[in-house]
């Protein structure tokens, strides 16, 4: 693929180990519950409104207000301890972006609330190094809605057909790909590896 100019990576789940299980399972013993809750009550339909730009201390009210008395230490843990879900880098993936970057523009396109991607940024010298970077909150527009992705096209001058972008979220694959890009999900950092390689990207 030598007309290829620029790589655009997510960043959860492909860079970074987020997950709110990392804080949970502290606050249950039974991990069956801490699912229930967690596919009841901090869904990650919720979570949602926050990278798409709703203020962390409105989609907390909101929540408590629907929710018994009962769940509302645990709602507000959700945000309140927020930055022990940022478990550390995915080393892995991050050894590849600096290889890539040696070649290749790097950008970033993340569903990130705007209240909460500071401290990642402050916590993760790495994406120091990203040529561009759209944050969905900031943009008040979230994956998979083309909208974000022509943002980050017309903002940086990218072209989609000469650029791969590399999501762990199949429906931000599927978007991405119906914009022109090359698009991988991710799983694992050697599957993503492997399949650079056969790309001849790496």
């Amino acid at each position: 693929m030598a007309n290829i100019d620029t790589i655009v990576f997510d960043f959860g789940g492909v860079l970074i180990d987020w997950n709110p299980r990392h804080v949970f399972r502290q606050l249950f013993e039974d991990e069956d519950k801490m699912e229930w809750f967690l596919s009841n009550v901090c869904t990650d339909e919720w979570n949602v409104q926050q990278d798409k730009g709703r203020l962390l201390k409105e989609g907390t009210a909101l929540l408590k207000a629907s929710h018994p008395a009962e769940h509302h230490a645990l709602i507000e843990a959700y945000y309140g301890r927020w930055e022990e879900m940022l478990k550390g880098e995915i080393s892995e993936t991050v050894e590849i972006l600096h290889e890539l970057r040696k070649t290749y523009k790097v950008y970033g396109l993340t569903n990130w609330s705007a209240e909460t991607f500071p401290i990642a940024q402050q916590r993760f010298p790495f994406l120091q190094v990203f040529d561009g970077i759209v944050v969905s909150g900031e943009e008040k527009l979230i994956k998979p809605d083309p909208a974000i992705f022509h943002l980050l096209t017309e903002r940086y001058g990218l072209k989609p057909e000469h650029s791969v972008f590399i999501d762990d979220n199949s429906k931000n694959v599927a978007a991405a790909r119906t914009i022109g890009f090359e698009a991988i999900q991710f799983t694992t950092a050697d599957e993503l590896r492997s399949r650079l390689r056969e790309l001849k990207l790496l």
